[in-house]
């Protein structure tokens, strides 16, 4: 019985023996490749001495982010220069139409105030002499050879009122002279509101610019703003750039607007405060006209009533020579 637990010890040792061997032989076969980690080493710089990523740690890939789609359509849609000449030359047609408009407006804003301004102040400065000629005369003759120019002839708005009077005055010179005072002032008159719109002519256009201005150009950033939006349908995008360049023209159209509307507004004020000055001076002047003209009047009156009267006694005088003494 000691000899067969015997054979059965040895056997059992024989099969853990071959089973040994056969792992063994297949072990080499078997290798296992060491798994890659999930997170690779970065690229480390050579000052530190370390050496590069081995294959089991290879280097980081670093791949590039795909662009986003509407990239390339945000770079076609925005204009190169966003200044106000490249707004614009990138504006659409009716909004290019309405700058232009407005950009004219305002030239012929300033260059009606360079013309009237010139105008109304030489206008102005010949009328205050003038003035101060006519108040000096004593006469209406006086005041008109005072206020006439070295060649002799009257000019200006005052030499128009003194040309009115001296020839009222000659043609009403076998009338009475009530009726003559009358007729001057309605002369002189006339000739003040012809002086007033000559001056004033120009100012309405002011008026005009500086009224409609405005609204023309928010026509035309209305009309900017809805390409804008109708860009933002076209993009099927709501991003900012798409759209600011179209609304930065059209704002751009209401601030030339601004800019045509306000200079014609403050240069109208300018011109009718001026122009009201203009015609109270022709005013000053009409009156100091009729002022003459009645002591004129008055003075023909005094040397007619005794131009009678040194007649009558001369005759007396002759007539008592006559009769002889007794």
């Amino acid at each position: 019985m000691m000899r067969a637990f015997r054979l059965a010890l040895v056997a059992a040792g024989l099969s853990a023996l071959s089973g040994l061997a056969v792992h063994a032989q297949e072990a080499p076969a078997a290798q296992v490749q060491p798994a890659t980690p999930t997170n690779p080493l970065p690229s480390v710089p050579p000052q530190f001495a370390i050496n590069p990523p081995s294959t089991a740690h290879p280097p980081l890939t670093t791949e590039a982010p795909s662009a986003p789609t509407a990239a390339p359509a945000v770079a076609a849609v925005l204009p190169h220069d966003l200044s106000p000449w490249g707004m614009f030359m990138a504006a659409d047609i009716v909004v290019k139409a309405v700058m232009l408009g407005l950009a004219f407006a305002s030239l012929i804003t300033w260059t009606i105030w360079l013309a009237k301004a010139m105008e109304l102040a030489g206008a102005k400065a010949a009328a205050g002499r003038a003035l101060r000629r006519i108040e000096a005369a004593d006469s209406l003759g006086a005041a008109a050879s005072a206020a006439a120019s070295k060649s002799g002839k009257l000019r200006g708005a005052v030499g128009e009122l003194l040309t009115a009077a001296l020839s009222e005055t000659r043609r009403s010179a076998d009338l009475g002279e009530d009726g003559t005072k009358e007729r001057v002032a309605i002369a002189l008159s006339r000739v003040e509101a012809r002086a007033g719109r000559s001056m004033a002519r120009g100012t309405g256009l002011l008026a005009t610019i500086g009224s409609t201005a405005p609204f023309v150009g928010l026509f035309g950033t209305v009309w900017g703003i809805m390409n804008a939006f109708i860009g933002i349908s076209q993009a099927k995008t709501t991003n900012l750039a798409v759209v600011a360049p179209g609304i930065a023209e059209a704002l751009l159209a209401t601030a030339i607007g601004l800019v045509a509307a306000i200079p014609a507004v403050i240069i109208y004020n300018v011109f009718a405060r001026a122009i009201t000055g203009y015609r109270a001076t022709l005013s000053d002047a009409s009156g100091e006209i009729l002022r003459h003209l009645s002591r004129d009047l008055e003075r023909h009156h005094r040397a007619v009533a005794a131009t009678p009267r040194s007649a009558s006694s001369s005759a007396a005088a002759a007539a008592s020579a006559l009769v002889p003494a007794e």
